[in-house]
Order: C-alpha cells, then sequence, then structure tokens
C-alpha cells in the first residue's frame, strides 16, 4: 500500500477540508502518516493570510520534496489559489490546485503515486481557475478521532475588508445545503463527537445565497434534527447579532454560549478604513442583546494592532472597548502589510514597534480580564459542564460550555469524551483547576 502526509496551514475551515481529503485518501487504501515521515504522497494545504503564511506554504512544499525526492507532491488552498506562477516555481510539484477541486485530490493522488511506481514520467498538472462564482464543493467528513470536530457549512466571502486577500482566494459565499450538514453532525455523533464547531471562511454569511434560510434557521434545525450534544460556532462579525437574530437562537439549548468575534478594531473611524460592515455601537448592541438573552455567555475576539492610519487614540478606543466587554481571550494580530490588497498601499503606515508595543499592551489588558473572569467564576460555587479532551501533565483538560480551560487532577484517560459537571477552586495560567462532581 502506499503511504501519505498531509500539513495544513491556516484556518478551521482548512483544517477541515484537510481531514476530508485524508479521509479519502485512506478510502483508497493509504496508510496516513506524520507529515515529516517519508511518504509516496504529500499534500500541503496552503493559507495566503499574511506574509508570513506565503513563506510557510512554501518552506513545508520544499520540505516535503527534501524528504522525499521521488514522491509525488500536491498543493491546494489559498496560498496556490493567489500565487500560482510563484509555486509553479518550486521544482518538483506534481500537481497544482486553489481552493476549488479539493474534492478531487484523492484520486489525483493515487494516479501520481501510481505512475511513479510504474516509473512512467508525470507531468505537472496545475488547475488553478477562477473561483468566483464557483458552486458549494462537497468535501464531507465520515468521523473524527477528536470529541471536538469542525463542521464546514460555508465557503468563500463577499466582503472586501482592504487588509484581506481571502475574498479573492475563496470567492463568493456559497452556504452547504443544511441537509448535509444535518447528515454529517449525526454521522460524527454515532462515532463519538460530543460537540461540532460549526466554521465558515464567513460563517455568519451562511444563507445567504439561499434566500430566507440563515444561521439563525441552520442552529434551530440543527437543535431539532441532530445528535451532537454541543454546537459551537466559528468566527463571526458582529453585524450578525441582531435582535431578530438573537431572538431565533436565545433558547437553543445545544448551542454553547460562547461567540467569537472577528472584531478587528473597536474605533469607528479604522473599521471605515477596513472597510468593516458595523461599527462599535452595532457591535456593543449585538453583544448586550447575546448578555441579556443568554445568562453567563462568554466572548472572545480577534483584534489587529497598527493598521494604517491608527493612532493612539485608536488604541485606547480598541483597549476600552476589551475592558467594556470583558473578553475571556483575545487572539492579537500585528497589522501585516498584503500585497494587492488596498491597505498595503495607504498612507500612514504605522512603525513595526508602535505595532508591537499596541499588541503587546492589548494582550496584557487581555489576561488581567481573563484572570479576573476566571476568578469570579472560580468563586462563584457553581459547577462547570466540562468536555473532557486531553491529558496536560497529571491533569485531565476540557473545556466548558463557556469555552473556559478546565483542568481536573487524575489518573483516568476514560475521561477523554465525556461530559461531566466540575466544581471550581482554583485559577492556574489561564484555566480553571477543579474537582469532578
Amino acid at each position: 500500500g502506499y503511504t501519505a502526509g498531509l500539513y495544513t496551514l491556516g484556518c478551521k475551515v482548512s483544517q477541515y477540508e484537510t481531514e476530508s481529503i485524508a479521509e479519502s485518501l485512506a478510502g483508497l487504501g493509504f496508510t496516513i502518516l506524520p507529515f515529516d515521515e517519508r511518504c509516496d504522497l504529500y499534500v500541503i494545504n496552503t493559507c495566503t493570510v499574511t506574509a508570513e503564511a506565503d513563506r510557510k506554504s512554501r518552506q513545508f512544499i520544499r520540505r516535503a520534496l527534501a524528504q522525499n525526492p521521488s514522491a509525488a507532491v500536491i498543493v491546494t488552498g489559498c496560498y496556490s489559489q493567489i500565487n500560482p506562477a510563484l509555486v509553479r516555481e518550486i521544482p518538483g510539484i506534481s500537481y497544482l490546485c486553489g481552493t476549488a477541486g479539493k474534492s478531487r485530490i484523492a484520486e489525483e493522488g493515487l494516479r501520481l503515486v501510481r505512475a511513479h511506481a510504474a516509473g512512467e514520467t508525470v507531468e505537472a498538472v496545475a488547475s488553478v481557475g477562477d473561483v468566483t462564482h464557483e458552486l458549494y464543493e462537497e468535501t464531507p467528513i465520515e468521523r473524527s478521532p477528536r470529541t471536538r470536530a469542525y463542521v464546514k457549512i460555508e465557503d468563500g466571502c463577499d466582503c472586501a475588508c482592504t487588509y484581506c486577500i481571502i475574498s479573492r482566494a475563496r470567492g463568493n459565499v456559497r452556504s452547504r445545503d443544511s441537509r448535509a450538514i444535518i447528515e454529517e453532525l449525526n454521522r460524527l455523533a454515532r462515532g463519538g463527537v460530543r460537540e461540532a464547531v460549526l466554521v465558515g471562511i464567513e460563517t455568519a454569511s451562511y444563507g445567504r445565497d439561499l434566500g430566507d434560510y440563515r444561521l439563525a434557521e441552520l442552529l434551530c434545525d440543527v437543535e431539532r434534527y441532530c445528535d451532537v450534544e454541543r454546537i459551537r460556532l466559528g468566527s463571526l462579525t458582529p453585524s450578525l447579532f441582531t435582535e431578530n437574530f438573537v431572538s431565533k437562537i436565545a433558547d437553543l439549548k445545544k448551542l454553547t454560549p460562547h461567540f467569537h468575534i472577528s472584531m478587528q478594531s473597536a474605533s469607528d473611524p479604522v473599521l471605515r478604513a477596513m472597510k468593516r460592515r458595523y461599527n462599535v455601537g452595532m457591535a456593543e448592541r449585538g453583544l448586550s442583546l447575546l448578555r441579556e438573552a443568554i445568562p453567563g455567555v462568554m466572548f472572545t475576539g480577534d483584534f489587529i494592532c497598527g493598521f494604517p492610519g491608527e493612532t493612539e487614540s485608536d488604541a485606547i478606543r480598541t483597549e476600552d472597548f476589551v475592558r467594556r466587554v470583558r473578553f475571556l481571550d483575545t487572539h492579537v494580530f500585528s497589522y501585516s502589510k498584503r500585497q494587492g490588497t488596498p491597505a498595503a498601499t495607504m498612507p500612514d503606515q504605522v512603525p513595526e514597534a508602535t505595532k508591537k508595543s499596541r499588541s503587546e499592551s492589548l494582550i496584557r489588558l487581555s489576561r488581567e480580564i481573563r484572570d479576573g473572569l476566571l476568578a469570579e467564576r472560580a468563586r462563584s460555587g457553581a459547577p462547570l459542564e466540562v468536555l473532557f479532551e486531553d491529558r496536560h501533565g497529571k491533569y485531565m483538560r476540557g473545556h466548558s460550555s463557556e469555552y473556559i480551560e478546565v483542568l481536573v487532577e487524575s489518573e483516568c484517560d476514560e475521561l477523554s469524551g465525556r461530559i461531566l459537571r466540575v466544581m471550581p477552586s482554583s485559577v492556574e495560567r489561564g484555566a480553571i483547576v477543579g474537582e469532578l462532581l
């Protein structure tokens, strides 16, 4: 039999797609090995969200070629969609496709390794077309080795944010058929998945191409027809949280009381320059609606520091917002120039040192807020519902429904995959330590 190694750069959607490719390869008789072993076939699913992602994508393509120069190497994903000519310059790649055609990769892989094994010369094939008006491409997964699985519900993005190239790499918003989503969730539940994270390139836009059937309707159907116990949502834009949306989802039992907000900045002038489709007031109102409707709800968020034109007072506004909302955790990025985006040529680019100090300041603040929230939660005496995932030294580790990391001292690995009640006792390094009830 043949062997394959796969590597994913980038987002949860890409991780999901790679899992689907790995499953298809296994179905064709491949043994899936760790990427750093010598394999007959390598698949690199690339990312182009930053210049650093481009660099890493090239690095892993070269690493595969170095590990086994006679292997078949397939490159797919956002970097190869945006820069196919640059990827083709790397000698030794057998097959190249962009963000479409991932459902055919396993078949291509088998064709290539058979040709290699027979000593045939294989012509390098590049299959990168325009993805602007693609249809949704099914790349389902049958099972997941983990208790928490990603399930892709949407591809593409209609936002043209000035710092981002992903709408060009992924094309228009196209939503997955709800029946396919529900079937997949039930299949995963039968295989032992307890929590599914619904992900997309622009998750909040699910259903924009389906008429009146939007994300809220999907969540209601998932509640009604699905066996997965917990449903979590991937990154969301704050404009989603209207009164209409919040009233539809407020009473859903399976939806976790945790929302990850793709906020980026809390200064209106910066949001306008970014071409984000909301302002700070809209975001505050949306998060307040969620707080009123869902007791104990927690927020995590994404922020970009040092966007072109960002002033000291803009940065302070963002910190004030983070303080007011009290995010459980934030992902903080320094703005990175992306060739081919409007922001790369904007005036008033912020110096690297300033970006760095603003990022560090926001990270420090976020940690203080997180520690405060966790201390309050530990003192509250209310138990946490924890899905246990893996071992962390002497602890078993998991996450509560609000996405608080929880540690319980235990010798028992059988806790993995179980949802159990934990009484919180103390806080250590960004996690709550507790005891099983």
